[in-house]
């Protein structure tokens, strides 16, 4: 009776889908772990990249963001203070002058750029900068210090200055200056530190630098007045401006075939791209943006106003790498469901040890995705390495079934597999609706495929 309950035990240890479903179902989960250490590569990678475009942005010229100018007007308000002689015990009033500045934006601002882009590498990366030249006009309208007091100030007009900010005072490549009225004023640069701010699209953090005349001595700029400043720059990536204008018009010319518009605000013009580049166009109103024309005591910060142009490389292969891994379970899972269900309708044993290296097999995949990537196309390079992949495990599976049947089927399901995935990474928009749509015909495909199989092929004699 015991050798007949140990030989029941033996056998459905051999025969049992069950504990073979477990087997196959824990290897799954142990190969998570290798996936997990790919997707951990190509954080690393990436992270590796944006360190390297960093430093070439550093040394040719960072980003660009202008802000201004702004007209900064000092004045002087007084407040009166009771006090009492120790000596005397008489009581007297003396006033008490403080110092203020307020700061004034442009009635009108009119920004025009030329941007001339160009392709830096260094080793097997790249990043887009540009030569830059930007000509500011616009007028001022009479600056009324009254909007930022209720005294009667004394303004200093002949200490006024004009301040232009940017981010970028590194690539500037040209001797800067205003011209108001025909008189050209020289801007010197002022560097002091900002504490840094992440700006409206969330990508890194910005700080501004001053460049500021000396005072104008000139008190003409109490009434309406005209002005001019053109600005040379080494820049990279991006070139934006704050809307400090209380009308803001901006046009950007440039070659570079693959923009992306950032900011609050969008170009008005339809026809801003085509084969030769780009032309885009924006006006803003001052009741476009919730800030005020005037300021007192400080500049205030508005790098979260700021729009323009970002000269993206559009191919980002680590993105889609990373999209790519994250549906790496999947094709494990789906890939090992066919060897289970080939194995238990042809009665033909794999094992566990012939599991893992099917599973280990996928998981190279995403290995030579990456590495190839980096020096290649990523079309380029998922089609290589999905074809590896697949022929590896195809001629493997040939010596496990020792028939062409099922191995052919085997890669033909990878295939269409690979192929599904692919599609997906595609997608942005629809990716969620064509993965479901696959997901629903290759459960159907599976129930359809499983409905005659039996689960319980011990019985007891």
């Amino acid at each position: 009776m015991a050798q007949k309950n140990q030989n029941k035990f033996y056998g459905w240890i051999k025969t049992s889908l069950t504990l073979k479903m477990v087997i196959v179902g824990m290897l799954t989960l142990i190969l998570l772990i290798p996936l997990a250490y790919v997707t951990d590569l190509i954080d690393e990678r990436q992270e590796r990249q944006k360190s390297v475009v960093d430093d070439i942005n550093q040394k040719w010229g960072e980003e660009v963001l202008l802000y201004g100018p702004i007209l900064e007007i000092p004045y002087i308000t007084y407040t009166e203070v009771i006090k009492k002689d120790s000596e005397t015990k008489k009581i007297y009033t003396e006033k008490i002058a403080h110092t203020n500045y307020g700061y004034f934006f442009p009635k009108k601002l009119n920004v025009n750029a030329q941007l001339e882009p160009e392709i830096k590498s260094y080793g097997i990366y790249k990043s887009v900068v540009y030569a830059g030249m930007t000509h500011l006009t616009g007028t001022f309208s009479q600056p009324d210090i009254k909007l930022l007091t209720d005294t009667h100030p004394l303004v200093l007009w002949d200490k006024a200055r004009i301040i232009l900010k940017t981010s970028n005072l590194k690539g500037v490549s040209n001797q800067v200056s205003i011209k108001i009225n025909g008189k050209a004023y020289s801007f010197s640069p002022k560097y002091t530190t900002h504490k840094k701010t992440a700006y409206q699209n969330k990508t890194k953090p910005v700080s501004l630098n001053s460049l500021e005349t000396r005072s104008l001595q000139d008190t003409t700029i109490k009434e309406p007045f005209n002005f001019s400043v053109d600005i040379s720059y080494n820049g990279s990536q991006q070139f934006r401006i704050i809307p400090v204008g209380q009308e803001t018009e901006m046009e950007i010319k440039s070659s570079w075939k693959n923009p992306s518009f950032i900011g609050n605000y969008l170009p008005y013009n339809k026809n801003k791209q085509s084969k030769k580049g780009f032309d885009a166009k924006w006006n803003v109103l001052n009741i476009n943006r919730p800030f005020p024309q005037a300021f007192s005591a400080k500049i205030p910060n508005l790098n979260d106003y700021a729009f323009g142009v970002n000269l993206i490389i559009p191919v980002d292969q680590y993105q889609q790498s990373t999209r790519s891994a994250k549906y790496g379970y999947l094709v494990i899972a789906l890939t090992f469901l066919i060897f289970f269900l080939i194995q238990s309708i042809s009665k033909i044993e794999i094992h566990p040890f012939q599991y893992l290296m099917i599973g280990l097999a996928l998981i190279m995949f995403y290995t030579l995705l990456i590495s190839i990537s980096e020096h290649s196309s990523f079309i380029a390079a998922y089609v290589i390495a999905a074809v590896s992949v697949i022929t590896l495990i195809g001629l493997y599976s040939k010596s496990i079934l020792k028939d062409w049947r099922f191995p052919i089927f085997i890669t033909i399901s990878l295939t269409v597999l690979y192929s599904f995935i692919f599609i997906i990474i595609q997608l942005e928009n629809y990716a969620l609706l064509v993965g479901s749509i696959g997901l629903f015909i290759i459960l159907s495909s599976v129930m359809y495929v499983s409905r005659k199989i039996e689960w319980n092929p011990y019985k007891d004699e």
